[in-house]
């Protein structure tokens, strides 16, 4: 599997259109006014289940902003230098000093209109961080990221696989769903090693070849 997954090809990159909303609209109408400037508050915080999408949020946003002409930066699990719009991933890994930095960059960006995304696996008020770091989390827009249903994770699948180029068959989705881990990101990543499977054997992607993938990544290195 990890020989797969060293062929695979990086052409696929988190944007906010190729992101399936399920019941997470309001969200992506939020972060598209914040970033276009558009919206009062500018500084939102993301929580949700790990596969939930909060990295994809975060990564496009700041593409996004970046395509735009605007200085973006995200990092996970750290804080970063200022700029006019910054992503933060995982806040709840931060220890005590970056806490800090975090608390500065935070009035920073609230004084200079900045745009502020961070995520985390629980709302502000269950972070295990400092409360005054914790009570600024939680004066800007609040939202968790609601899980895919099966449906919608199918549809992830298919854009998936027609952005690198090629169709997903239904049975290999309903094959994947059935048997594959249930957060997206594990979905997607076994998605580009059947890709890339069938890119060395020049042949599509089938039930067997994703069986075949599947077999690989259950294998223990000798």
């Amino acid at each position: 599997m990890n020989q797969l997954l060293l062929d695979m090809a990086p052409d696929w990159l988190p944007t906010l259109d190729n992101f399936v909303p399920g019941r997470n609209i309001e969200l992506l109408s939020a972060l598209r006014h914040a970033l276009a400037g558009a919206a009062c508050e500018r500084c939102l915080y993301l929580w949700g289940d790990a596969g939930s999408g909060k990295s994809h949020l975060l990564q496009a946003v700041v593409e996004l902003a970046r395509a735009a002409g605007q200085s973006a930066v995200y990092v996970r699990g750290a804080v970063p230098e200022a700029a006019q719009v910054v992503a933060l991933d995982d806040v709840e890994t931060l220890d005590a000093a970056a806490q800090i930095a975090l608390f500065e960059l935070y009035n920073h960006m609230r004084d200079s209109g900045g745009m502020l995304l961070l995520s985390g696996t629980a709302t502000p008020t269950h972070l295990r961080l400092r409360d005054d770091l914790r009570t600024r989390l939680g004066w800007g827009l609040v939202y968790q990221v609601q899980s895919l249903s099966d449906e919608e994770k199918a549809r992830a699948l298919e854009q998936h696989a027609l952005a690198r180029g090629f169709i997903l068959p239904h049975e290999v989705t309903h094959y994947l769903l059935r048997h594959g881990r249930r957060d997206l990101p594990a979905l997607l990543g076994m998605l580009d090693a059947l890709d890339a499977h069938c890119l060395r054997l020049k042949r599509g992607a089938s039930v067997p070849l994703l069986k075949e993938v599947m077999q690989s990544g259950t294998k223990t290195p000798e």
